[in-house]
This record gives structure tokens, sequence and C-alpha cells, in this order.
């Protein structure tokens, strides 16, 4: 079970892939949200539970009959891999009927450690992914994550083809926005990326986001360049993943299309203000090195959040400290 967000229901995909290849026995039942179903489709010995938090599942009479529903699957062990109310209340009705159990250990705690202003412990602390891979030896099945396998790139339909008119080119994704200010690249430095970038014409860049405001400053970030597209707003859900895993390369702020692209197999480059990839929270299969991080030289009281979600007077600049070439550099790397 985990429900979301969007970012931290992609980071299961890796691990729910190494299982079902790992154990070929077993069978796993996915209890999420509808809108991420596509993250599951083509893993073998996987089904999708989708969790109606609207209607049928809404509130703790609807958590009642989240259970009941799930119960009928009669399966043999619950894995919490949220822990939060709801799934720790599942895990708890489970628990008393008799059905094995385990909740992953978010880590609060050195996470706290790690962000606070005083005495910081500015450490590696476990990664998701290895948290999700304890609450399944919790449950007697080993799971080694050190060598992955992903899915094939996707076909493209005719229409998303149209679109990209990719002649041959490097197709660069990127995603410049995340829920949180603190997270987001400043929109005049990464403009200076994507000119940096779209002067090659060698390179295709693809900008991805949602909704009416990005899509307004994806179509001004675009408009200059013959070699620069918005999708936002153009291509389904499934269609926009299908595109992701055809990407050589995608940057990203520590947001969820990260972990899209990296549950894809698709190097990413992520970029980091407010939150540090310490807290385990570094997109999957990536190195360190792909990851670049505002200076904690000028900014030590970084990272000062897990989320994004905390700001600290005098850090809204945190994130200049990357500069632009940098980032053009670390992408045309990663190219080669």
């Amino acid at each position: 079970m985990r429900l979301s967000a969007m970012g931290d229901v992609a980071m299961t995909v890796p691990v729910l892939r190494a299982f079902v290849q790992q154990n070929p026995a077993v069978k796993i039942t996915v209890i999420s949200r509808p809108f991420f179903k596509p993250f599951f489709d083509g893993i073998p010995n996987l089904d999708f539970f989708p969790f109606d938090e609207k209607h049928r599942h809404k509130g703790f009479l609807g958590l009642l009959r989240l259970y009941q529903d799930v119960k009928k699957l009669k399966f043999d062990a619950f894995a919490d891999l949220h822990n939060v109310l709801r799934s720790k209340t599942m895990s708890l009705l489970f628990a008393l009927s008799g059905k094995k159990h385990a909740t992953v250990d978010k880590g609060r705690e050195g996470k706290k450690e790690l962000t606070r202003a005083e005495n910081k412990i500015f450490k590696q602390l476990p990664t998701m992914f290895e948290r999700h891979v304890k609450v399944f030896e919790k449950l007697g099945f080993s799971l080694d994550l050190s060598n992955p396998q992903f899915p094939e790139k996707a076909s493209l339909s005719a229409d998303v083809l149209e679109i990209i008119k990719n002649k041959n080119q490097k197709l660069i994704g990127i995603a410049p926005f995340a829920q949180y200010d603190s997270k987001v690249y400043p929109l005049d430095l990464m403009k200076a990326v994507i000119t940096d970038l779209a002067q090659n014409q060698t390179n295709k860049i693809l900008l991805f986001g949602g909704g009416k405001k990005e899509i307004e400053i994806l179509d001004s970030l675009a408009k200059p360049f013959d070699n620069v597209i918005n999708m936002a707003g153009k291509i389904k859900f499934q269609q926009e993943l299908q595109l992701i895993s055809n990407l050589d390369v995608m940057l990203s702020m520590d947001s969820g299309n990260a972990h899209i692209a990296a549950m894809l197999g698709v190097k990413v480059i992520t970029l980091w203000g407010a939150t540090h990839p310490y807290a385990g929270f570094l997109p999957f299969n990536q190195s360190l090195e792909s990851a670049l991080m505002a200076d904690r030289n000028q900014y030590p009281k970084l990272p000062t959040s897990v989320y994004g979600n905390k700001t600290v007077e005098g850090y809204e600049d945190a994130m200049r400290t990357i500069l632009p070439k940098e980032i053009v550099k670390k992408i045309e790397g990663s190219l080669k």
C-alpha cells in the first residue's frame, strides 16, 4: 500500500519490479490511487487495486470498506510502504486478523537531525529504496536491487511523434517545477540552461509540467527555439510516460518527474535547493554525481527541509549557486 505522492509511488516501482523478478512464485497487489496505475503496467505477477478516496473508501467507514475489499483478495501478507494513519490502520486491522504485516520505517528522527539548523548531523541516510527492501525482508523475502532491470523504451504513438518531430536528435527532458518553491531552480537561470542546450541542433528539448500557469511559463521558454517543445497539456499521462522512457536524459528538480524517469531507466540530473539527496530521495540507480546541490559553504544550514515545505529566511537564493554552465556540462557529459 502506497497512496501518494506521485514521486513516492514512483519510487516503489523499481523495488516491486525487482521483487517479482526475484520471487516469481509470489503475486503482488498494489493498493494506490487510480491515477498511478500506469506506473505498474507490464510488471508480471502484479495486480493493481484502486483506492477510491472520493467515494467508496472515503473517511473512516471507507477505510473499513477498503479493508473488507482487500480482505477478499485472500493474500498472505500486508506491506505498508506509506506509514501514515490510513496505511497503519489497515496494517493494524490485518494484524488483528492474523496476517503477516510490516511497515516502512521512514527514519523521521534521522531526517530531523539532517535538516535542523543547530547541531546538524550531515550524513547519508538509508534511501527509500533500501527502506522498502527492509519491509519485504521483515515479511520473509530476500531482495537485491544491485542489478536492476528496466522496461524497454516504449513505442510512441503517431500523434506524439508528430508533436516532437524528432530527427535523430538527442531527447533531453526538462521538468523545471516542483511542489514547493524552495526546490525550484530560478526561472531566469533555467532559461539560460535551455538557451545553451538549444544552440546545438542535435538536441531536442522537451519540457514537462502541468497546470495553466506552468503551461504558460513553458510556452514562453519554448517559443524562441524550433528544437524546444512544451509537452504539457498536449498528451495523455500514459503517453507522457512512454515519451519519458525514450529520453536520453532528464533534468529535474527534486520532484516526481525525476523518480518517474528513473523508474523507467532514464539518466536523471537533479537540482537540489532546500532539500538534499542525503535524506534518501536520490532517484533510483542514479549516482550522487548526477545531483547538483546548492553551495553549503554559502548556505551552511542546508538542507533545511526533507520535502522542501520549510523556508529559511535568507536562503531564498540558495539555488543560484548552481550555475547554468555546470548543469549544461553535466547534461552534455551524460549524453556522451
